[in-house]
């Protein structure tokens, strides 16, 4: 690393408020500094990248356009600058961090409500979790663990098979007794909701049950479960949901099955470890009570 091309800090702050504000002054006086000072550290920001940052007009600064490119980039460092040291903050005394990525509904829906289990005998563990959607590269997110839906493959990363997935078919209780009662348990008669990751989904379901109907394609629409299971229990129409999602809904009535029958998914769950951070203690002692709290249901 060549240290003439690391940032200052400083310096970056300087930029990023002169371009929040448009001016120099406004600036100085956020950071409890002089004009001259700021304009100072613009400067050596400008012979250091050989860029010209601002354009001055009048009484203003506005950022050129190499100022614009470099402007997001300059926020983010800064955040994470940021991050850091409260995350370096928050870990204390602590015996270990650990940061984990998880899909978003998994990790409200079954994650969450066990975690507790995990800090009974972790109390000495600072803990973050951050939802991700889609597999990330391990490189730029310093995550020490991520859990994942799909097949075993994740580039820089080594996958553990966790669970399977399992889906059974499920309504608002009046919607489930206007079916049982208008549509004798037909599920082709009453509207479906469908996740845009997964478009044949009810398709699946219907082959697997030797049934052939039109609509298996046709219904709303959502990119989260969480919104499908909102959906269902609103009365919109029935969905197709992992039963570790409606764990809550199914105990309290407020969502009821459909039929008995259910249907195992193509892809499966996995915990997926960095490749450079396969001997974290503490993601080792996490990945196994995962696994442990999926054997005991």
């Amino acid at each position: 690393m060549r240290r003439s091309l690391v940032p200052d800090i400083v310096t970056l702050q300087a930029f990023e408020c002169a371009a929040r504000h448009a001016n120099f002054s406004r600036a100085a006086e956020e950071l409890n500094l002089t004009q001259s000072a700021i304009s100072r550290q613009i400067a050596d920001l400008e012979r250091q990248t050989g860029l010209k940052l601002f354009e001055r007009i009048r009484q203003r600064v506005i950022l050129s356009e190499a100022g614009q490119r470099l402007l997001p980039e300059v926020k983010d460092l800064l955040a994470r600058s940021e991050r850091l040291m409260i995350d370096a903050a928050a870990a204390g005394r602590t015996r270990a961090s650990l940061k984990i990525a998880t899909l978003p509904t998994f990790g409200a829906k079954w994650l969450v409500p066990r975690l507790g289990r995990f800090l009974e005998t972790h109390q000495d563990v600072a803990l973050t979790i951050e939802s991700r959607s889609k597999p990330f590269s391990f490189m730029e997110d310093s995550f020490d663990l991520a859990i994942h839906y799909g097949q075993p493959i994740w580039a820089g990363g080594t996958p553990t098979f966790l669970c399977h997935e399992t889906v059974m078919p499920i309504a608002s209780s009046a919607l489930a007794e206007r079916a049982r009662r208008e549509a004798a348990g037909d599920l082709s008669t009453i509207p479906l909701l469908h996740l845009t990751t997964r478009p044949k989904l009810w398709s699946d379901w219907f082959r697997l049950q030797s049934s052939i109907v039109d609509n298996a394609y046709v219904g709303l629409r959502f990119d989260q479960f969480s919104m499908m299971v909102a959906a269902a229990i609103a009365g919109l129409g029935a969905a197709l949901l992992p039963t570790y999602l409606i764990e809550e809904e199914l105990r309290t009535g407020m969502l009821l099955p459909l039929t008995s029958s259910t249907m195992r998914t193509e892809n499966a769950y996995y915990v997926v470890r960095p490749e450079e951070k396969q001997s974290l203690p503490i993601a080792d002692e996490f990945q196994e009570w995962l696994r442990s709290e999926v054997r005991e249901e």
